[in-house]
């Protein structure tokens, strides 16, 4: 065996990769049509939903003779999941479900998911897999940062990080100092929590006088919220690391369905034994070819428990070749289809905004973009408001957490004064200031290219994005 055949063999960190991380597309290709084959009879010999939804749309498991037949089934939305709460959308008696999940369900019900043991073993070795092709080497300490509960962030990456060997630090969200502390004190080498969430870290560092660049850390594995390649480099700036995207959804499984290989860092890495992804038309549903942009559908391939089939993440990206493993990448999730705004024509994403926020050295990733228009009553009113980054609800003196926002009356008073602030403190993006404030010059967010078309919302009269407003001091300099 060549020296090149065996570096193939093994992860970034020295950890041996699995044999299905090293197949063939052929043989990757016949696995899922193997796979495939099951999950659907498993969810409409089960599932009295599943079985309703397949009737109606004229399919049956049996009609799936090719990957590509699968565009001919039904699609599974949020709203299937809710309109069957709690356990309507579970395959196995719920004597046989081990562990129960769910999310928040502040616009709704929550939505439910459940694991038999061997959906908890199989999570927790892709969970694994996922933390090897970040980078882990043997021995290392993970710190977890993600919330534990009914969350599925915090006991995934735990079980995953263990499964590997290595040593985990079960800490969950909150608490900054004592985080910082823990940080210093037990030396991970390997945290694993939100992007926004570390900044905040790399914040208090700074507050106690610390070099976040001095730290024990070595990798990041970020997820659980959209992030730019701004705020990556941002971050490995800041911390000096190497900042790895993890996705995942509990509709779908958790933590761990997707993972970037240290290696590369070109997109995370789909597990495509146990997930079967397609790109669709957010409008039409129409499946795009290879390299289109559109909304993420994955089925799930092996999971007993809760088998889903074509769900519609929202979320918006697109399918790559693959670069470190044989499995397909998908692209950095730049917003989701229900994020998206079309402002006199032009789809905008929040995320584009941040990318925008993050060129400017005396701006923070944290905003709030307002979308308004003009009634026929001469009146303003607020049609669209997403957040972004969420700044620290606390603040202390000196403390480097900013908010930013988007206000029309904060920035175009009728008597020309800075928008909303005393002199010296306040910065836009875009909008009118003072003699003397520094100009960043109007927002210009263009098309993301084709096949980047859908949405949910559209605005009835010419809109604006209103002018991005951070208050507070200018960013300090890294250090």
């Amino acid at each position: 065996m060549s020296s090149q055949d065996a570096a193939a063999m093994v992860s970034a960190g020295g950890f041996p990769l699995e044999p299905i991380e090293r197949a063939s597309v052929d043989e990757l290709r016949a696995l899922q049509l193997q796979r495939l084959r099951w999950s659907l009879d498993h969810a409409y010999r089960n599932i009295a939903y599943y079985r309703a939804k397949f009737d109606a749309a004229g399919v049956r498991p049996e009609d799936l003779n090719s990957l590509d037949d699968l565009a001919r089934f039904p699609f599974t939305t949020k709203a299937d999941l809710r309109e069957t709460y709690p356990f309507g959308m579970f395959a196995v008696p719920r004597e046989k479900v081990v562990r129960i999940h769910a999310s928040s369900g502040t616009t709704g019900k929550p939505t439910v998911v459940g694991y038999t043991a061997r959906d908890i073993d199989a999570w927790a070795n892709l969970m694994a897999r996922s933390i090897r092709a970040a980078g882990a080497r043997p021995g290392d300490i993970a710190h977890v940062s993600y919330g534990y509960g009914l969350f599925t962030g915090g006991l995934g990456a735990h079980y995953g990080a263990e499964r590997l060997g290595l040593t985990v630090i079960p800490f969950g969200g909150g608490q900054t100092e004592r985080q910082v502390q823990l940080i210093a004190d037990f030396r991970p080498a390997i945290i694993m929590v939100t992007p926004s969430y570390m900044l905040a870290i790399a914040d208090e560092i700074e507050r106690q006088g610390l070099d976040p660049r001095a730290t024990s850390l070595r990798i990041g594995v970020f997820g659980a919220e959209p992030w730019t390649n701004e705020m990556r480099a941002e971050i490995e700036k800041r911390l000096a690391i190497d900042a790895v995207d993890l996705y995942g959804l509990s509709e779908v499984m958790g933590p761990g369905v997707a993972c970037e290989c240290l290696e590369t860092k070109d997109g995370p890495t789909i597990w495509e034994d146990h997930f079967y992804p397609e790109i669709v038309d957010p409008q039409t549903g129409k499946v795009l070819p290879e390299g289109e942009f559109g909304e993420l559908v994955f089925t799930s391939l092996s999971k007993e428990a809760l088998p889903i089939v074509r769900y519609r993440t929202r979320d918006l990206t697109r399918l790559l070749p693959g670069s470190a493993r044989t499995m397909r990448r998908m692209q950095k999730i730049t917003g989701r289809s229900d994020d998206m705004m079309i402002v006199r024509g032009v789809n905008v994403f929040p995320s584009q905004i941040e990318e925008l926020i993050l060129q400017r050295p005396n701006l923070a990733p944290h905003y709030v973009c307002e979308l308004t228009r003009e009634g026929a009553d001469g009146r303003t009113h607020r049609t669209r408001r997403t957040e972004g980054r969420r700044a620290p609800r606390r603040r202390r003196r000196g403390r480097r957490g900013r908010r930013a926002r988007t206000r029309d009356q904060d920035l175009h008073r009728r008597d020309g004064d800075r928008a909303g602030g005393a002199a010296g403190r306040d910065r836009t993006l875009a909008g009118q200031g003072e003699a003397g404030d520094r100009q960043a010059g109007a927002v210009s967010v263009g098309p993301l290219g084709p096949g980047n078309h859908g949405t949910n919302w559209a605005p009835k009269e010419p809109m604006a994005i209103r002018p991005l407003l951070v208050r507070n001091r200018k960013r300090p300099a890294s250090s």
